[in-house]
């Protein structure tokens, strides 16, 4: 039998590939049309292509597999027309899963995301407890990434054998986008990072979260969620990270909260008159601001989830996008 990943030319996708490979599985990938396939050169994988929206497509793969990992997503946080948002995140996640069951695989591992957790209120940190309190500032990643959590425990009360792994931050090798997590990275190496903001987030190797899904295969419970991070961190000693291992002068200056919304709300005036697309939005800026910041227990203890040192993740992301010419 072999392992269907969706999703595997990804970011977080091809680390999962690579995990499964090495334990000697068979690993069938669902390529999206169109998708850059340099993620998988080199790998002894099966490629289908086939959209996620195309029920027909998803239960071809999925044909002689006993196995499922969905990581087909858009991670975006801005689009000229939010719904391409939603129905891949959203309608795709749900083809996958009624596939699943309608195929009566042994395991599905479906990728969400912290955040379906939203923001935390204050200082607590957010664990797989905590209820999602965010849809009037949450932007349509975010509300997308909610929605399809939100079906993928409802199948999994409803028998589908589904895990949900809920990765934080990924930072790492392969990020070929980059994602918005690995602009992070590319801009300041570009040195175009003006200033860190109030908040802070929680960061991981992107190895650790492929890890993580495997294991949540392996061990975790049906129905489950477990938090795929490790670093809770600000964005001032993040920054101070990212330049002191590039060699790079640090980024000194705090960004007062009110000027970091008037930036981002007229770079989105200037995307909705030219087409273009704004280096922050409103709604992501206002993110930045809260430090979002979790209790990853559950994925340690339970999964026994590895934990990179977080200087020796940026460094190999910083060699990664240098290497291959982000910055």
């Amino acid at each position: 039998m072999k392992t269907l990943v969706t999703g595997g030319t990804g970011f977080i996708g091809s680390a999962v590939v690579r995990r499964l490979l090495a334990r000697g599985r068979a690993v069938r990938c669902l390529v999206e049309p169109g998708a850059p396939p340099g993620n998988l050169d080199g790998l002894d994988v099966e490629r289908v292509e086939g959209d996620i929206l195309d029920p027909a497509a998803i239960a071809r793969a999925i044909a002689g597999c006993d196995v499922v990992y969905h990581l087909a997503a858009i991670y975006a946080l801005w689009l000229p027309d939010e719904r391409k948002i939603y129905d891949v995140n959203v309608e795709g996640t749900k083809n996958v899963l009624f596939a699943a069951r309608r195929a009566g695989v042994r395991r599905v591992v479906h990728t969400s995301s912290i955040a379906a957790f939203g923001v935390p209120e204050g200082d607590e940190l957010l664990d797989e407890t905590s209820e999602f309190r965010f849809w009037n500032d949450a932007n349509a990643y975010i509300r997308s990434k909610y929605l399809s959590d939100l079906d993928a425990r409802r199948l999994a009360g409803e028998g589908v054998p589904v895990v949900i792994v809920c990765p934080a931050f990924p930072f790492g090798e392969r990020d070929i986008g980059p994602t918005p997590t690995g602009k992070f990275i590319v801009e300041a190496l570009r040195r175009r990072v003006p200033g860190y903001t109030e908040g802070g987030f929680c960061a991981v190797d992107v190895d650790d979260v492929a890890e993580c899904h495997v294991l949540a295969e392996e061990r975790g419970r049906i129905g489950a969620r477990y938090i795929a991070g490790a670093h809770n961190v600000t964005y001032q000693d993040f920054f101070a990270r990212v330049t002191r291992l590039a060699g790079l002068p640090p980024i000194r200056r705090k960004l007062p909260s009110r000027a970091v919304l008037g930036m981002a709300w007229a770079m989105e005036r200037w995307a909705k008159a030219t087409g273009g697309t704004p280096r922050i939005t409103v709604k992501a800026a206002r993110y930045s601001l809260r430090r979002v910041w979790f209790d990853c227990t559950r994925a340690r203890t339970e999964l026994g989830m590895p934990v990179t040192d977080l200087d020796e993740t940026i460094a190999r992301a910083i060699a990664w996008f240098r290497a291959h010419g982000h910055a």
